[in-house]
């Protein structure tokens, strides 16, 4: 079996455009964008052509949008900004059990700090009821945060319906749209968020580079000091090159090309698995309102790692994380309530760009083979 690749929402590759970005700016221009003299000034153009690309991809202005070292940091600065800079009004912020750690693990030291963090659960399907958000929200609240679609399942969540809450009470509102741009239609107005955090390598950009939309009006803390690069926001010098890739890439991305065709074929791959498998094979996420290029299921009796094990040239995720010789079930599988039988046999299957329908075939007649082989069994 040639290696196949179906983790793109861990990271995908760079795209041909993206690669032809960087490598034209390889040998300049090397100027500090924030100096003023004639080797700086062509470097301080394509970090605002970016800005502007980055900006138009998601509905927003340039001067809204604050370039970071990537998603986690985005988040970083939207969630520990956004207190430092509100907690005179209140020290409360609502999230839900199925962040990423790139939200919770922020949200712990918040905390410390003497932030009251509520964690509203999910159903199921992993979505979050908004009524649950609008029956959290008390006097001290300043800042909600629920991710746009989560990275593991699919499952998208009712970015607009939260929205609407949070603005009936004049509450800020994040979202961490790392999965979602280049997926689905991702527009800062339509959604009605105030802070939205972006992440290159999700989208056929470079590792170590992304972005956060601040809403003009919202003043964020800055977590980083020094000069006073991004408008004061985020100090230090621009790494021009990766934001130019990132431009590239948001301005391929805001196009949504192949989506239909990628999600024919993750329809087809569940198709084909549930034929060759039957009630042996379960799905996890939301049936409908999710990405078009995730499929997460579960092989029942079985343990995803140890099925991926025996496929070493599938790269995809498995759903059960092993510690000291015990495996368990997923932190986002726990809190939808997964059942440990059904949940320690999971894996995410995420297609991208690249794969094909041969790719699926392969992948389907393998599992089917494991999965109805005893030997592989719990």
């Amino acid at each position: 079996m040639e290696r196949i690749y179906l983790d793109y929402n861990a990271s995908t590759p760079i795209a041909p455009a993206v690669a032809a970005t960087i490598s034209a700016l390889l040998s300049g221009p090397f100027g500090n964008p924030s100096s003023d003299h004639w080797a700086s000034r062509p470097a301080r153009d394509i970090l605002e052509k970016a800005r502007g690309q980055v900006a138009r991809s998601i509905g927003a202005q340039p001067d809204e949008i604050v370039f970071t070292g990537g998603c986690t940091e985005a988040n970083n600065l939207a969630l520990k900004g956004s207190y430092y800079a509100l907690r005179d009004r209140g020290n409360h912020i609502i999230t839900q059990t199925t962040e990423h750690p790139a939200v919770l693990e922020p949200l712990k030291f918040l905390e410390r700090e003497g932030a009251r963090v509520t964690l509203v659960s999910v159903d199921r399907s992993g979505q979050v009821d908004p009524d649950a958000i609008r029956a959290a929200i008390g006097p001290d609240t300043i800042l909600i945060s629920v991710m746009h679609a989560n990275n593991e399942t699919g499952t998208v969540q009712p970015i607009e319906a939260i929205a609407r809450v949070a603005r009936e009470h004049g509450v800020r509102f994040h979202t961490d749209a790392a999965q979602t741009l280049g997926k689905l239609p991702v527009d800062v107005n339509a959604l009605g968020v105030d802070l939205l955090s972006i992440a290159g390598h999700k989208l056929y950009a470079p590792k170590g580079v992304g972005a956060l939309y601040v809403r003009r009006g919202c003043d964020v803390f800055p977590l980083i000091h020094g000069p006073s690069q991004e408008a004061g926001r985020r100090s230090g010098t621009e790494n021009v090159l990766f934001i130019a890739a990132l431009g590239t890439a948001c301005e391929l991305a805001a196009e949504l090309s192949h989506v239909d065709e990628m999600e024919a074929l993750r329809n087809y791959f569940w198709e084909a698995l549930q034929a060759g498998l039957g009630s042996r094979v379960v799905l996890n996420g939301h049936p409908e309102y999710r990405l078009p290029n995730t499929l997460n299921v579960s092989f029942v009796g079985q343990l995803g790692g140890a099925l991926l094990a025996r496929i070493p040239a599938l790269a995809a995720s498995t759903g059960s994380a092993c510690h000291s010789g015990h495996s368990t079930v997923t932190p986002v599988l726990a809190a939808m309530g997964v059942e440990e039988a059904v949940g320690l046999g999971a894996i995410r299957f995420s297609l991208g760009g690249s794969t094909t329908r041969d790719d699926i075939d392969t992948v389907v007649a393998r599992l089917i083979a494991l999965t109805l082989d005893s030997s592989g069994r719990l």
